[in-house]
């Protein structure tokens, strides 16, 4: 490549994008490319990775082939370019969209030598008559983009991907530049032996996102918790992003009937919609997209504010992926996420039926975003140090675990043990295996092994496996410990933890958050400094509650549960009207005990002369309601349950969990003719005597541990609803 060429870059840089600098790693990538290298680009989200294959390619003779997942992405890239050039024809697509004649306009804008980039979803790359057509055309290079689909574990993982090399090959060899936003060392690995291109040179920028601010929260009361976040963000773009498409749907109408501009986004929506609801994103007509991961992939919108994740993502890939898009300008992004370790167990069900080494794939990754959601270190140094790259801080300053930290307490004896019984173990196995050993846990794994005879086997009993997973991780972040990029996830000690072993230094780890799945354990705050309720009004409420459930002989919870309380005392409700949109309060609960919670709660505004909050009355919306309204009809016509979790496709768990909102929201059902049937006369009389005379509060959790094994949580769940229904409605 000339000198002239090089001379040119940066006049072509102003000229075609208007930038008179080059970011980060921009020009070292494109200077490898113009002299016709291999290159492999690793550059966070807003990096500015499309401008390393763009700019060569208007500088190249021929046409660049960026081969690229989705058609939003590509539609968008190629706007943008003809948005720069005068010649429409500069860059074009080939994908599944065009129409016969629309592909021969392109064929022929590229043998007339006007197309300069040329891009097609790799299911379109592989058709013969496109591959027969490259044939004759000059390829400049090869950009991939998105490269870490070729990958099995990477977060989005796409079979065709796999075919991309083998194609090249048929259509002519040319330089590569493959580029991705996140991609750990093993997936890095894998990218490079699958395209061929080991040798390729390596740009690597730093993956800290200083901008961004990371947060997980409990998921308890997750839709009033959004709606309240979203309404402290006025006039600010953000994404929520849920798993499920039925969910995108519903959270997008309970938006809109809560006065947030919204729109759902996901993959069975058809065409038109779908490109209108991110044109109203874009153009600002809309506030928030609510969409499943279909949606964000080469969207150019810099200032998204805040990214929600409603459902804890499959990957840490995925998460840093998403989170991604949120302060792509370098102003403020909030990422914020809502985990239940439930959400796990849910993801963990859906791989069933998947093929084993899918399934040990999937796991091994859901089992880092739960260290990374439950651990207490700074998330900015478990994310970076996931990715392959050290934080030199301890405290970040934009993070929940930095910004309200955990205590913390001494572990050095407990790092040298764990370091000790690892060297013992040998380096074939994985975090849990090694967890397992250190708490006594007698698995046939270690069994087979012999470790149950190890002096150190059960030596780390006096803790839990949730403090020693602090300590491994804690191993790794310190860099006394190794994980195997070729075998994903086996751990072995290194020369660091040896001589950590030799000489101990003080090490000071903070535990685990313990994120309580039912809910009943946390108080939700609002925004980062978060929303504490009035503390004096609670325990007055907490006094009335004991007062009235005295009166009616009933356990205080039957009443109203505490997070009704909480909520009592944030919104201040004065009317039997306003307690029906306190959370866990309906009509019939109103009535029944209301009235002196809302008299009490009058003379204390009055007497404190407090200014209520009434901009937040959370609206339910005509879908969730029908759905409710099905169950509560079934019920009365004594349907078996079974039988109306099948026709609405729920698992067992998720209809007994819609139950008991109906139930908790004051409206009574009679599931007595199928708890005959489903749970022995002897076990529904000891489940109901529990709740009656010795619970204390109605947490599923105390009663399994106070009942014991002979009974499952299906029937005490069951026995719970039918105890509610008959004494407290």
């Amino acid at each position: 490549m000339s000198e002239g060429l090089y001379d040119k870059l940066h006049d072509k840089l102003k000229a075609y994008f208007g930038f008179s600098a080059f970011k980060g790693n921009q020009e070292a990538v494109i200077r490898n490319v113009l002299a016709g290298h291999d290159t492999f680009v690793l550059m966070p989200t807003g990096g500015g990775k499309s401008l390393c294959y763009q700019l060569p390619a208007l500088m190249m003779e021929g046409v660049a082939i960026v081969i690229s997942p989705l058609i939003a992405l590509m539609k968008n890239q190629v706007d943008a370019m003809r948005a720069f050039a005068d010649e429409p024809g500069i860059a074009h697509f080939i994908n599944s969209s065009l129409n016969k004649n629309a592909i021969t306009q392109v064929r022929a804008d590229v043998m007339d030598g006007k197309t300069k980039l040329l891009y097609f979803a790799p299911e379109s790359l592989t058709k013969e008559d496109n591959v027969a057509f490259l044939r004759k055309v000059k390829v400049s290079f090869y950009a991939i983009d998105e490269a870490h689909c070729i990958s099995e574990w990477g977060h989005d993982f796409r079979p065709e991907y796999r075919r991309i090399r083998p194609i090249i090959n048929e259509i002519g060899v040319a330089p590569l530049i493959a580029l991705t936003a996140t991609a750990t060392p093993k997936v890095q690995l894998d990218i490079q032996k699958n395209l061929g291109m080991s040798e390729a040179a390596l740009f690597r920028s730093s993956f800290n996102r200083p901008n961004l601010y990371y947060e997980i929260r409990p998921k308890h009361d997750v839709d009033r918790d959004i709606i309240r976040y979203i309404k402290g963000q006025a006039g600010k773009s953000g994404i929520i992003y849920c798993l499920s498409r039925k969910k995108v749907e519903e959270l997008a109408e309970l938006l809109v009937a809560n006065g947030i501009r919204a729109l759902a986004y996901h993959a069975g929506m058809d065409a038109a919609t779908r490109a209108a609801n991110q044109d109203d994103f874009l153009m600002e007509r809309a506030d928030v997209i609510v969409a499943t991961i279909a949606f964000g992939m080469g969207i150019d919108k810099p200032d998204v504010r805040y990214v929600i994740h409603y459902d804890i993502p499959k990957s840490l890939e995925g998460y840093y992926q998403e989170t991604g898009r949120a302060g792509r300008d370098g102003g403020e992004g909030h990422c914020l996420t809502f985990y239940s370790y439930k959400d796990i167990q849910k993801l963990e069900k859906f791989m069933q039926g998947k093929p084993v080494a899918e399934q040990e794939i999937g796991k091994l990754l859901l089992l880092e975003t739960v260290s990374y959601a439950e651990s207490s270190i700074c998330r900015r140094k478990t994310l970076l140090h996931y990715f392959g790259e050290e934080y030199p801080l301890d405290d970040c300053g934009a993070c929940d675990n930095c910004c309200q930290p955990r205590p913390k307490v001494q572990a050095q004896e407990s790092v040298k043990l764990m370091l000790e019984t690892l060297r013992e173990l040998g380096d074939k196995f994985k975090a849990d295996y090694l967890v397992s050993v250190l708490t006594g846990k007698l698995t046939s794994l270690i069994r087979s092994y012999g470790h149950n005879k190890s002096p150190r086997f059960g030596a780390g009993a006096p803790h839990d496996d949730r403090y020693w997973g602090a300590v491994v991780r804690q191993g790794l972040i310190m860099g006394l410990v190794d994980k195997s990029i070729e075998n994903y996830g086996l751990l072995s000690i290194n020369a660091k933890g040896e001589a950590f072993i030799d000489t101990p230094t003080p090490v000071f780890i903070t535990l685990d958050h313990e994120y309580d799945t039912q809910g009943e354990a946390e108080t939700v705050q609002v925004g980062r400094g978060g929303g504490v309720a009035d503390e004096e009004l609670f325990a007055m409420l907490k006094d009335l509650r004991k007062q009235v459930a005295r009166e009616h002989d009933l356990p205080p919870f039957v009443v109203f549960q505490d997070p009704s309380l909480e909520d009592m005392s944030v919104h201040y409700p004065t009317t039997i009207d306003e307690m029906q949109n306190i959370s866990g309060v309906g009509a019939g609960k109103a009535r029944k005990f209301g009235q002196p919670f809302v008299e009490l709660i009058k003379r204390y505004v009055d007497e404190k002369e407090i200014v209520r909050p009434q901009d937040m009355v959370l609206k339910s919306v005509a879908n969730k309601s029908a759905n409710k309204i099905f169950i509560i009809q079934s019920i009365d016509r004594k349907m078996d349950l079974e039988d109306i979790a099948h026709s609405k496709s729920m698992e067992f768990d998720e209809l007994l969990t819609e139950i008991e909102g109906i139930v908790n929201s004051g409206t009574r059902l009679d599931i007595a003719y199928y708890v005959e049937r489903a749970v022995d006369e002897e076990k529904a009389a000891d489940i109901y005597q529990y709740f009656k005379e010795d619970a204390q509060t109605d947490s599923l959790g105390e009663a399994v541990a106070e009942l014991g094994g002979d009974y499952t949580e299906d029937e005490i769940r069951l026995i719970r609803i039918k105890f509610l229904c008959e004494q407290g409605h």
